[in-house]
């Protein structure tokens, strides 16, 4: 009832609303260049610059309502913000890809996008400028994200906060599919990149990671008809299988150097699964790829028709988009539609509003760890998956007997009135955001080992938000200009989920209606199917406001001088009573000095200096620190992470895992700078952009160690500071003018970035949390790990000191133990000898574009690297350490069916003892620890345009051009894994990233 009251609303409204600050500024912008930031419109080869020019004169893409709606879009903020961040989505929308994420990547100097699995529609990460937490776990990540506009509506993201509930930690339950995965990018006008305060801060504290705009195609003057599709197939990589035999081999190598006969028996069993030489379903054929690996079709389809006069005008588009992973069977089905309707009764008046409808369809993948994980029910381990293509499909088969179903939609839209007044604008918006998500899951007894499990999750995120914006421009003279803006915000959200799951149904051949089996009987919550007390039950709810006030003044001197200044008071119902209110200044300035100093020279077309500085408060994205000290109804056991009650009673306890939340505690926010040149020379053929930037993240709460006494692990506490310095650069430039049959442009973008941890709460130098250390002074990407110099190849090479041998965590080192070094000159290995390692995000990041013409032909080649990166090729690390994984039941020695697959190198690692109890094999050494630097051809796009040719015969023909593209193309990386991309956030290679597919593809662009 919820999504129908909410798709008639906003049917009834029936409008498309203008965009909203920046937002509006910039699609003004992007009509007069192809991609503001780089050169104007009449150095883009001729393919498509008639057809681009013609666009602008009949689509009025909000223009009339810019005037009104956009109060920031003015010759002074214009002056006052880098140049660097447009995107083209027009070029981007030739590739394959699926996600905003991918659309972005290597697009926009200072964006670094993380994609750990080529399976379509999975979760992925972005960072602008860097991280300003450390990213210990999905709410980090979470938290440290930009924020999404679409067409003013701030888009809301699923929200990590079921992870509470959850033993293991790999995937959100429910879908867990990437909501900003349902962006049409045929249907958008432009993008932006924002990155300082002087173009976030009319967001607020939600874009203190900085925004990501989007601003879609507007209505028409008169009929407008475009048709986009493109269709291909997706590739996967050639792989090396190995088998039973391969595997006994490689491990009889560590036995034949620790044992005295050379056999299994002195150190350890063989492992069931390989004792029987004669078993053909691990010692035979390793053809199990034939089933796992294939090439899938991939096509889009997207038509829109738009119409109208100055007075009112719609436009209407339907999309469907089908991207097929190389691997697993794994799919994702996209279905767009959205509808804007403009109008402007009275020349004073304008009113509009938009909606858009999505749905999301996932085949997800069947690996044994993540449906473990997801049943939080773990069976006998010892025996894997076989290589053997019959035997696999022996297991594939048993998923017939079962489903998972994903679904997820997604709805936004927004009502807007603007009155003109001419010098004073005001514009009343209310924006809605909303997306759902569903999974239904059984799985037969056969895959459990006589115990079957069905769940069923429903969860949506909403966010609703009210803004207002009054300006009022004021001319003292021609020298002299002013642009005062009033505005406030009222912002809602809530997510909410629910969730169940049960074990041993009566029968596997149930499929519908597993939980509630009878919804005729008055008896309906409880299961006919399952038993009562093999069913849990889990539901949870959170709602936070917030309410902004801000004024902006910007003023102008001779049209060569400006500067603006900002104060926001932001109000967040996620920060304690005491401390609801933050209040943030920000102030930017800029200087033409073309006009001052080179207003005479035609050489030098453009030569901007800006600058700004300013604070904003970080928005709290969670509600458990809002109230203090608290209490759960959870209690945890073994077993079963959480569950609401103890004997069938329920329970209240403090939430002592997740630690102490005092009152006191404050706002976090950021301090940031930034100053940059802009310049457009050699007759507008050369264009440079550089922007030095200070981010400085303050006051951010952390978990500190505490007493044991207390019960908790940590207190909450105020103080973690993490400062990011860098350099963004765009260098584009027109090699070859397109006056020749031959031109050639290109592009560069890169970005520096340079993190470190500046303080700690309580004064604090330093924590251990797990794994992680982090330490003033020091950058929170580094790995913390032990230095290995070699093995001990005797019980004599290991070190003496005062008559004690070196001892690992009280272990006396012997034969065949690593080599570690100590740091601390103790004679003991300790976690005082790790030390902070590389970089987990890269440091020098960005793309490379190169754009040739010849007549009506184009040829695109787009490049992206990430440098100054390292991975944790822990993979590899679970590959030699073998012995204690084969003898642990623990999810973490899960071995998948491309366990059977040979990956890294090898010989790189030395043969330890494997049953040594020091764990030679830990990850937690720079042993394990790779160059992850890497260059990508990502783009290889050749297209012709027939527009010319075509116009003969239809008139009305604005465009017709087809392509074709080679995307994924080749990769040059010193990393020994599969592909140095496919790696999460925590810079840990696990193996699970599903490759990153190599596509082939055509397509045709027609507009009518």
């Amino acid at each position: 009832m919820r999504i129908i009251a909410i798709i008639t609303f906003l049917g009834v409204l029936c409008t498309t609303t203008y965009s909203y600050g920046n937002t509006a500024m910039y699609a003004r912008v992007s009509n007069n260049t192809t991609s503001k930031g780089r050169l104007p419109l009449k150095y883009v080869h001729k393919i498509g610059r008639d057809t681009a020019v013609k666009a602008k004169k009949d689509t009025i893409s909000n223009d009339s309502a810019i005037a009104i709606t956009a109060p920031f879009k003015n010759a002074i903020a214009k002056r006052l913000q880098s140049e660097t961040n447009n995107v083209n989505p027009d070029k981007t929308a030739r590739g394959p890809w699926i996600s905003l994420q991918q659309y972005l990547k290597g697009q926009a100097a200072g964006l670094y996008v993380n994609e750990p699995s080529g399976e379509p529609g999975t979760v992925q990460n972005m960072f602008i400028h860097g991280t300003s937490q450390p990213l210990l776990s999905a709410r980090e990540a979470y938290s440290t994200q930009p924020l999404v506009i679409l067409d003013g509506v701030e888009l809301i993201a699923d929200h990590p906060f079921a992870f509470d509930i959850q033993q293991y930690k790999y995937n959100e339950i429910g879908p867990a599919t990437n909501t900003l995965a349902f962006v049409n990018m045929d249907n958008i006008e432009s993008m932006q990149v924002l990155k300082g305060l002087d173009a976030t801060s009319i967001y607020g504290p939600k874009a203190a990671n900085g925004a990501i705009v989007l601003t879609s195609k507007g209505a028409s003057k008169k009929r407008r008809i475009t048709f986009d599709s493109y269709a291909g197939v997706a590739t996967p990589k050639s792989v090396t299988t190995i088998n039973g035999q391969f595997e006994n081999n490689f491990r009889k190598q560590f036995y034949n150097k620790y044992t005295a006969t050379g056999s299994f028996s002195d150190l350890d069993a063989l492992p069931l699964f390989l004792s029987d030489s004669l078993n053909n379903s691990f010692y035979g054929p390793a053809n199990w790829n034939d089933l796992y690996y294939g090439s899938q079709a991939i096509y889009s389809v997207n038509a829109s028709i738009s119409g109208g006069d100055e007075r009112a005008n719609f436009d209407f588009q339907l999309g469907d988009t089908k991207n097929g992973g190389v691997a697993d069977k794994t799919g994702m089905d996209r279905y767009n539609t959205r509808f804007l309707l403009n109008m402007k009764p009275l020349d004073w008046f304008t009113f509009s509003a938009m909606v858009t409808a999505n749905q999301i369809l996932r085949d997800r993948n069947k690996n044994v760890r993540d449906r473990l994980a997801q049943v939080n029910y773990l069976p006998d381990l010892s025996t894997p998956l076989a290589p053997n293509k019959d035997s696999y499909a022996d297991y594939l088969d048993q998923f017939r007997d079962g489903f998972d179903k994903n679904k997820t939609n997604l709805f936004a839209g927004y009502v807007k009135a603007a009155i003109d007044l001419g010098n004073f604008k005001f514009v009343s918006s209310y924006n809605i955001d909303y997306n759902e998500g569903y999974r239904d899951i059984f799985y037969p007894r056969t895959l459990l080992q006589t115990t079957n499990y069905a769940s069923d999750y429903f969860g949506y995120n909403i966010r609703t938000a009210v803004n207002n914006l009054a300006t009022y421009e004021y001319k003292i003279n021609d020298d002299n200009k002013f642009n005062f803006s009033l505005g406030n915000t009222f912002e809602y959200d809530t997510y909410r989920y629910t969730y169940d799951y049960a074990y041993k149904g009566t029968t596997d051949f149930i499929k519908i209606n597993l939980l509630n089996s009878d919804p005729n009987n008055g008896n309906y919550l409880t299961s006919q199917v399952f038993q009562q007390q093999l069913i849990y039950k889990f539901l949870d709810k959170t709602k936070n406001t917030q309410v902004a006030f801000y004024g902006k003044v910007d003023y102008s001197l001779k049209d060569k001088y400006n500067f603006s200044a900002m104060l926001r008071a932001d109000a967040s119902s996620n920060q304690q009573p005491t401390n609801r209110w933050f209040y943030s200044p920000i102030f930017s300035a800029g200087w033409d000095m073309k006009k001052e100093f080179f207003a005479e020279k035609n050489d030098v077309s453009a030569l901007n200096l800006h600058l700004s500085a300013g604070r904003m408060g970080r928005y709290e994205n969670f509600d458990n620190y809002a109230q203090g000290p608290q209490y759960t109804a959870f209690i945890g056991y073994t077993g079963n992470l959480i569950t609401p009650s103890y004997g069938g009673l329920s329970t209240m306890t403090r939430p002592y895992s997740q630690g102490y939340v005092p009152y006191g505690l404050k706002w976090a926010y950021t301090d940031q700078a930034s100053v940059g040149l802009d310049a457009e020379i050699l007759k507008k053929r050369l264009y440079l952009s550089l922007n030095a930037y200070y981010k400085h993240d303050k006051n951010m709460l952390l978990g500190v160690p505490s007493a044991a006494e207390y019960g908790y692990t940590s207190v909450i506490q105020n103080g973690m500071a993490i400062r990011n310095t860098g350099l963004d650069a765009l260098i584009s430039g027109v090699i070859l003018p397109s006056d020749n049959k031959f031109s050639w442009r290109t592009s560069l973008n890169v970005n520096l970035n340079h993190n470190v941890l500046t303080a700690l709460p309580g004064g604090l130098n330093q924590i251990a949390i797990d794994n992680t250390l982090l330490k003033v002074g020091s950058a929170v990407d580094s790995y913390w790990l032990l230095t290995n110099q070699g093995i001990y190849n005797t019980d004599a090479e290991v070190p003496v000191a005062n008559g004690k041998t070196m001892t690992y965590n009280g272990i006396t080192l012997k034969t065949g133990d690593p080599k570690w070094k100590d740091i601390n000159g103790d004679n003991e290995i300790t976690n005082a000898d790790k030390t902070l390692q590389g970089h987990a995000l890269p440091t020098v990041s960005g793309g490379w574009s190169n754009d040739f013409a010849y007549k009506n032909w184009s040829l695109n080649l787009d490049f992206y690297y990430n440098l100054g990166r390292k991975v944790l090729n822990q993979e590899m690390a679970n590959r030699f350490d073998f012995y204690n994984n084969d003898g642990a039941n623990d999810i973490n020695s899960v071995k998948e069916i491309f366990y059977w697959e040979k990956r890294g190198d090898y010989s790189k690692y030395p043969i330890y003892n494997p049953a040594s109890s020091v764990d030679p094999y830990q990850v937690n050494q720079d042993l394990f620890l790779e160059n992850a630097s890497f260059i990508k051809l990502r783009t290889v796009s050749l297209g012709y345009d027939l527009t010319s040719q075509m116009k003969k015969h239809f008139s009305s023909l604005h465009r017709f051009y087809v392509y074709a593209s080679v995307n994924n193309v080749f990769t040059l990386t010193k990393y020994t894994g599969p592909d140095p991309e496919l790696v999460d956030y925590t810079g840990y290679d696990n193996g699970y990233g599903m490759q990153i597919p190599r596509t082939y593809l055509v397509g045709v662009k027609l507009d009518f």
